[in-house]
């Protein structure tokens, strides 16, 4: 697929993002999201693994070759050990900056600075890719909904459909027989327990149920 190159919390970075645009003044950067990207990759690359439950390092020295994801792991390395949702939220902004910051890099996001009443520099960043990120959302869109057998859809592109259906990025649910078939692909695709996909996606699920709550408030 053409997106390929890109890694989960990238991929789910420009999907939320183009799911912001059409919102006037609303925050395209979806930090547990991109947090639950990032987790369910090092999980896939079998840099963090599954301890009773905790999101533990496989390999002291291992790296994923990747700034962000590198960044995730030493801070996981670091700190006391935590549940696969808690490091969803955990500090997530930390990943989210990075991610923009790597998507302005490679030419998929632009900063423009500018000035708050004129006066309060401040920086805006703006969708350039557009047309790429489109092709994004509509192949992410028949993961969850096209005709393709769930057997045929790779791990990584299972785990970004869920995390963004997760999300609500779509306004729309896949349906319950569709998404078991994809949490198994991307569990499946994980070194570790298949618990690790569902952990994480389920508190993508509550992160949004609670963002929900609090705008109706």
């Amino acid at each position: 697929m053409p997106h390929g190159p890109l890694s989960l919390p990238a991929r789910l970075c420009l999907l939320a993002w183009d799911a912001a645009r059409p919102a006037a003044g609303r925050s395209a950067l979806r930090p547990g999201l991109v947090r639950a990207g990032a987790l369910v990759e090092l999980a896939q690359r079998g840099l963090l693994t599954d301890v009773d439950g905790i999101a533990t390092p496989a390999d002291l020295d291992a790296c994923a070759g990747d700034p962000v994801l590198d960044g995730l792991l030493d801070l996981v390395r670091e700190s006391c050990p935590h549940p696969w949702r808690t490091w969803v939220t955990l500090r997530a902004r930390v990943t989210s900056d990075a991610v923009r910051e790597q998507l302005v890099a490679e030419g998929y996001l632009r900063a423009e600075k500018r000035r708050v009443l004129g006066v309060f520099p401040s920086v805006e960043y703006v969708l350039v890719r557009a047309t790429v990120v489109a092709a994004l959302r509509e192949e992410i869109r028949q993961v969850l909904r096209g005709p393709l057998p769930a057997a045929g859809i790779s791990g990584r592109d299972a785990a970004v459909a869920l995390l963004a259906e997760a999300a609500d990025l779509f306004g729309e649910s896949a349906p319950e027989q569709r998404t078991r078939e994809l949490t198994e692909r991307a569990g499946a695709a994980t070194r570790g327990p298949g618990s690790i996909v569902r952990e994480v996606t389920a508190a993508v699920t509550a992160g949004r149920s609670s963002g929900q709550a609090a705008a109706r408030g």
